[in-house]
C-alpha cells in the first residue's frame, strides 16, 4: 500500500511540475491518457532514482562535499532528463525541454513531493 501511495504522490507532484515549469509537459490525447502517462513516468522516475541516485552519491561524494550539496541539484536535473529519455523510448507523451527545464522541474518535483508527503501519510494506520 505504501508503494502505491508514494507512486500517487510522485504522479501528482509530476502533474504540478508540468503546470508550473515551462518545458516540462505531458501531451496526452485525453485526460485519462495524460493521467496514465503521469503514473508511468512517476514509476520510471522512482526506479531511476532508486537505482542510480545511491550509486551517484557514493561515486560523487567528493563533488557533494566540495559544492556543499549543490551538486545534488545538477544530479537531480540529469536524472529528470534521463527519465525523459526513457519515457521517449517507451513512446510516452512526456517531454522535458533541455537541462534548465529539467533543473527547475527537479526542484519543483522535490518541493511538491515533500509538501504532498507532509499532508498524505505514507502508511495508513488502521485504528
Amino acid at each position: 500500500m505504501g508503494f502505491l501511495i508514494r507512486l500517487a504522490i510522485t504522479a501528482v507532484a509530476l502533474w504540478v511540475t508540468t503546470l508550473i515549469v515551462p518545458g516540462v509537459e505531458v501531451s496526452g490525447r485525453s485526460g485519462t491518457n495524460s493521467a496514465l502517462t503521469l503514473v508511468v513516468v512517476a514509476l520510471i522516475f522512482g526506479v531511476v532514482n532508486a537505482v542510480l541516485k545511491p550509486l551517484i552519491k557514493v561515486f560523487g561524494c567528493v563533488f557533494y562535499l566540495l559544492t556543499l550539496g549543490l551538486f545534488a541539484l545538477v544530479v537531480n536535473a540529469l536524472l529528470f532528463l534521463l527519465t525523459d529519455r526513457i519515457a521517449r523510448a517507451l513512446d510516452l507523451p512526456f517531454h522535458v525541454d533541455g537541462f534548465w527545464a529539467a533543473f527547475w522541474g527537479a526542484i519543483v518535483m522535490a518541493v511538491a513531493t515533500w509538501l504532498i508527503s507532509v499532508v498524505v501519510p505514507d502508511r495508513w494506520e488502521g485504528r
